[in-house]
């Protein structure tokens, strides 16, 4: 008896799962979002009703173009589409430029990448951080474990002494459009 309520479970179990599947195979992959590389995460998923999240409002910025290479040479691309909530300092283009000559140049090479990353986790923080909320003086812990300080003065915020130039609210948090690069203090 119990032999058979035992295949009874497992028969209606794989008759399910079967039927949950019929025309698995006839699906076609979700077409990529332009700018962001086709891999099955969550940035494959092409969405243009919902509100953008942090990536896709970077992809949508001329302004960000480096640091959109900078997150998909670090194969961030996937981590930041996902639910979050997330607060990014995203720095501009002429942020990068401001850089010595060539430091954005190594951080993008292969042997680079763990520096890339911690560059890029620097720059975001879990959680949403709204600008109406932050102090003088606050600290922001980072996903690369280490804090920026929030600054204001004349009702002008800044993180780490960049300026916060803008803010953009997306899907998954908000993001802060930077003038600077944030580098992270060198470990010991």
């Amino acid at each position: 008896m119990k032999t058979q309520k035992t295949f009874l479970t497992i028969a209606v179990s794989l008759a399910m799962i079967i039927a949950s599947c019929v025309g698995c195979g006839n699906q076609q992959a979700t077409p990529p979002v332009e700018g962001i590389p086709a891999g099955g995460g969550q940035s494959a998923v092409k969405d243009d009703e919902s509100q953008k999240d942090v990536v896709r409002i970077a992809v949508g910025s001329p302004d960000h173009t480096t640091l959109v290479t900078a997150l998909k040479t670090a194969e961030y691309v996937d981590v930041l589409s996902n639910a979050g909530p997330f607060t990014v300092f995203a720095p501009t283009n002429k942020a990068f430029d401001l850089l010595p000559a060539g430091t954005v140049e190594g951080l993008l090479k292969p042997e680079s990448k763990d520096a890339l990353r911690n560059v890029l986790e620097y720059h975001v923080a879990v959680g949403v951080y709204k600008l109406e909320n932050m102090k003088d003086g606050q600290k922001i812990n980072q996903v690369n474990l280490d804090d920026v300080v929030i600054g204001m003065k004349d009702g002008k915020y800044t993180v780490n002494g960049a300026n916060i130039l803008g803010t953009v609210a997306a899907s998954n948090g908000v993001v802060y459009v930077i003038d600077g690069v944030l580098l992270p203090p060198v470990k010991k």
